[in-house]
């Protein structure tokens, strides 16, 4: 963990004044000493919109909608395979082209009036329902990617679907009672870990067909949180006293009876907040702020510090620099990799960013179990030959080459904003070119992106699921969707690239495909289709009352088994 100033001040975490109060005596306990009741609270850099799943892909979105739905399968975040959740089972046939999922009795919707008597069961046709939806060509679909080139019958149904859900599906999804069969157009091994995306979570087509276009701001799912409240503050979610799931101890879930986010543009309020027992959690904790949060030492021996401990787990999300590959600017090869060799990216972690995160030294996937990462041959800092590629491409020394806004989704003076200054900076340096950062949120990014303003901005990928067809997926030109931001928004398109990442989708051989997947990954680099920089861990500060919270390595927030007990005072 690049976290340096933590182990200076990690006997801070024993020092706290206890909230006690109203909350607590409010609380009911649980079998094995936790606590039922009580309200989470923490902040986001990024407005949420949007509550429907396939419509919202991005980091943020996706917190809030992982409480409220669930998708078929998940990933277990300590062992990292897959294990049931609305399905209670699947198999899978020896040609890894027909899965089949039997779907778990007794878990219902959350009440709401889209239903005659405020909820039902979920059965297979809703599952159904659900794939086909995310197959659609709808405008507000997000998540065809993931599935059209790859069930039987799924492009014909997109092609059908542009305006509306046709009646006739898709032909390879099929309802047989209480189960569920999915064929496949090709073998793929890895079909059961897009079937846990966070974004196919399962919601009933009663809500859909009520509520349409608004079904955003109107969730109706399986998880263990719903709807509460929905403004320009913030998103409140309330307790789900349905849900189907029990802990290990018989508990029924979940403990909180609310979950409250807010937003902020200011990293300095998020720590105040955190330090003045405003919100529960901290996700992103800037070296030189710490002092802010922990305070001083005098403050510490004066029991004057809110007690809370620091969790870190290592992620599989790289944080990259976008290209418009088919833009004037970077149609070229030549000034995409001048540019990629230009930048030092330990330059950026060790001095713009004082250490925190990992500088990309392999391909875009990053570092995950069972796949060969470190066979990648990533960029070498070369600003000579960086300068001849530009050179060459008929730009020496800069010239003729137009500057550029460099579009950064960031809060000014967080770490991803540091980090674009540190590209910045390097590119004006090494090769004379003007990329003027320009602050904004994701929904501007995207917008710009899509009417093809941004030539050039910053984007981050967490893995979905555990497996790097998730990452090398972003560069499948097939992928490329009009006002779809999912994936490729680049608009990289290389017919070699396209062959080699069918192949290895298609091999069911695990040493095998890995092998096509790196050469995937190499082609990437080669090619200088994006700017890798940095990889970093998910550390998370929180609050010492909040019991049972778990890191992971794709930055899943659950908060269905966490529930709050104030410590006793020292």
């Amino acid at each position: 963990m690049k976290f340096h100033s933590l182990l200076a001040l990690s006997f801070l975490t024993t020092v706290l004044i206890s909230c006690g109060g109203s909350e607590e005596q409010q609380q009911k306990e649980a079998i094995g000493g936790k606590m039922y009741g009580g309200e989470f609270k923490f902040m986001s850099s990024e407005k949420v919109e949007s509550l429907f799943p396939m419509e919202k892909v991005d980091l943020y979105s996706q917190r809030i909608n992982c409480q409220i739905y669930e998708p078929l399968l998940k990933i277990d975040i300590e062992t990292m395979n897959v294990v049931p959740s609305i399905a209670e089972s699947y198999s899978v046939s020896a040609d890894a082209k027909t899965f089949t999922f039997k779907i778990r009795k007794g878990v219902k919707f959350h009440e709401d009036d889209c239903f005659p008597n405020g909820t039902r069961e979920v059965t297979a046709e809703d599952v159904k329902f659900v794939l086909e939806m995310a197959c659609s060509g709808l405008k507000f679909n997000q998540m065809s990617y993931l599935l059209v080139d790859r069930i039987e019958g799924a492009a014909d149904f997109h092609n059908r679907s542009k305006t509306s859900l046709p009646k006739t599906g898709v032909s390879g999804i099929k309802v047989n009672g209480n189960e569920v069969e999915i064929k496949l157009k090709d073998a793929f091994v890895g079909f059961d870990k897009i079937l846990t995306h966070t974004n196919l979570g399962i919601f009933p087509r009663e809500a859909y067909e009520k509520y349409g276009k608004e079904i955003g701001t109107h969730p109706v799912g399986t998880g263990p949180f719903m709807l509460d409240e929905m403004s320009a503050n913030g998103i409140t979610l309330k307790r789900n006293p349905g849900y189907w799931r029990k802990d290990e101890l018989g508990n029924q879930l979940p403990f909180l009876d609310k979950i409250t986010m807010t937003y902020t543009k200011k990293k300095k309020d998020e720590l105040l907040a955190f330090r003045n027992k405003g919100v529960d959690i901290v996700l992103e904790i800037p070296v030189e702020e710490i002092e802010n949060v922990f305070g001083t030492l005098q403050e510490a021996q004066a029991g004057k510090n809110i007690k809370h401990k620091v969790e870190s787990e290592s992620s599989m999300n790289i944080n990259y620099v976008a290209f418009a590959c088919e833009s004037d600017e970077f149609s070229n090869p030549l000034v995409r990799r001048a540019f990629n060799l230009a930048v030092n990216r330990d330059v950026i972690v060790d001095q713009y960013l004082l250490g925190e995160g990992w500088a990309t030294k392999h391909g875009f996937v990053p570092k995950m179990d069972n796949f060969p990462y470190e066979d990648v041959k990533g960029f070498r800092t070369d600003a000579d030959q960086a300068r001849a590629l530009l050179a060459k491409a008929g730009f020496p020394n800069g010239k003729g080459f137009p500057a550029l806004d460099f579009y950064v989704n960031a809060i000014e003076g967080s770490s991803t904003h540091k980090m674009c200054q540190g590209v910045a900076d390097q590119i004006k340096k090494e090769l004379n070119i003007d990329l003027k950062i320009k602050l904004c949120t994701i929904n501007e990014r995207d917008d710009a992106i899509n009417k093809g303003k941004a030539k050039i901005w910053r984007s981050g990928w967490v893995a979905d699921y555990p497996d790097a067809e998730n990452f090398l997926s972003l560069f499948y030109s097939g992928n490329i969707k009009e006002n779809n931001m999912a994936v490729n928004s680049f608009r990289f398109r290389n017919a070699a690239y396209d062959a080699l990442f069918r192949k290895a989708m298609m091999e069911t051989d695990q040493e095998k495909r890995n092998k096509l997947m790196v050469k995937c990954d190499q082609m990437i680099i080669d090619e200088a289709a994006v700017m890798p920089i940095m990889t970093d861990d998910f550390i998370i500060m929180v609050n010492a009352r909040v019991r049972d919270f778990k890191t992971n390595s794709m930055e899943n927030l659950d908060f269905s088994s966490i529930f709050i007990k104030e410590p006793k005072n020292n």
